[in-house]
């Protein structure tokens, strides 16, 4: 099989190779600006295209190929593979590349059809095959799409401007609840098929207080910009959040992994939301800066989690044995230092700020480009067992 059919086969490929691309290049592009030596284009400007990329390009190009993937295991049936791919995959690129260049509302455009293309294509064999359970998904993808929509129009003056800063903070939360979700499922039963004598487990009002929780913060988050609640009860559930996390994840019994590098490493990820509604509830009560929780979430936990789950499923999606190499470790690693450097500088502050932000970002660079070298390759060829 050609590498360009081969490319095509399955969802995870093309998606996951842009997105770790796209992570090595969009970060070199942000130190270039932040350093003052380029833009970031003609549309989005620095930290607001910064955050909107990270969250609606790199997170969202993971998602995709995850979710097309997926998909078509729970449910039996296909999603799109060849040229319908590529056409999904080109639209994706296409808002990428439009964001730099313009003009601005063709970029809109381009940006914001991609996660109702995608919701549409997850969504038809989920509904034909009656996977209730999995309405869920089309529901975060349809969330995700709102707040892209509403962030460009308010950027372009169609609405109030304090909504751009408002559904970038929301999207993040939907992206930890579909973490959370994805993560509920897949760490104990990895962790269950792996280690006979773990008993991960969950509890029913557990899965209520956090899933109800986080609705009701992105919910507030959205209507930030129209009243503000008091800071120690929007402390308090911030922190009744990091407590379900963090019992969740108890439950799950993840030190029983903990020689099982490929298994440890989304647990280790997971970690991160507990600890970064804490931060969240230290921002809000001005103990720390607001940067120190949204770097927690961003780059510890969801770009942790994702980097350790594309890992996975690309090793066991082209048949290869599920064992981490050491460039692996090495790339996880280098994601988790990034975020502690990232984090470090926001709660440091002074001089030594700048010299946080470039560590972190060249660290990152570093990680997915280990990423990228290991994986690209076996993205874009047949599997090894046919």
């Amino acid at each position: 099989m050609s590498t360009k059919a081969a490319l095509f086969q399955l969802g995870f490929r093309p998606f996951y190779a842009l997105a770790a691309v796209f992570a090595v290049v969009a970060v070199a592009i942000w130190l270039s600006a932040f350093a003052g030596f380029s833009s970031t284009g003609v549309y989005l400007h620095s930290v607001i295209w910064h955050s909107h990329e990270m969250l609606f390009g790199f997170s969202v190009a993971v998602i995709a190929g995850f979710l097309l993937t997926a998909v078509r295991n729970w449910t039996g049936l296909a999603t799109p593979t060849g040229p319908a791919l590529a056409a999904l995959a080109a639209l994706w690129l296409l808002g990428r590349v439009l964001l730099i260049t313009g003009p601005a509302p063709l970029a809109a455009i381009a940006d914001v059809l991609f996660l109702p293309t995608l919701a549409v294509a997850v969504a038809i064999p989920i509904l034909r095959s009656k996977n209730v359970r999995n309405y869920k998904v089309i529901a975060v993808l349809v969330a995700l799409a709102t707040c892209n929509g509403i962030f460009h129009l308010a950027i372009q003056g169609v609405l109030p401007a304090w909504l751009s800063r408002a559904t970038v903070f929301a999207a993040i939360d939907i992206l930890v609840i579909l973490l959370a979700i994805v993560a509920g499922r897949v760490v104990p039963a990895f962790t269950r098929n792996a280690v006979a004598t773990s008993n991960p487990r969950s509890e029913p009002w557990l899965e209520v207080v956090v899933f109800l929780s986080m609705s009701v913060v992105v919910a507030t988050t959205l209507t930030s910009g129209t009243w503000t609640p008091n800071s120690p009860l929007l402390a308090g559930l911030f922190l009744v959040v990091a407590t379900g996390h963090a019992l969740r994840l108890a439950l799950w019994n993840p030190l029983q992994t903990i020689h099982k590098p490929l298994l440890w490493m989304m647990p280790a990820a997971y970690s991160w939301i507990a600890f970064a509604f804490v931060l969240r509830a230290l921002a809000v009560t001005h103990v720390v800066a607001p940067s120190a929780w949204i770097h927690a979430v961003t780059m510890g936990a969801v770009s942790g989690f994702m980097i350790a789950m594309m890992m996975r499923s690309s090793l066991g999606h082209t048949g290869r044995d599920l064992v981490a190499s050491r460039s692996d470790m090495v790339a996880f690693v280098f994601v988790q230092l990034a975020a502690i450097a990232r984090i470090t500088g926001s709660i440091t502050a002074g001089e030594s700020y700048r010299y946080w932000i470039v560590a972190s970002g060249l660290i990152w660079v570093l990680a997915f480009g280990l990423f990228t070298a290991r994986y690209l390759p076996m993205l874009g060829r047949s599997r090894v067992d046919e």
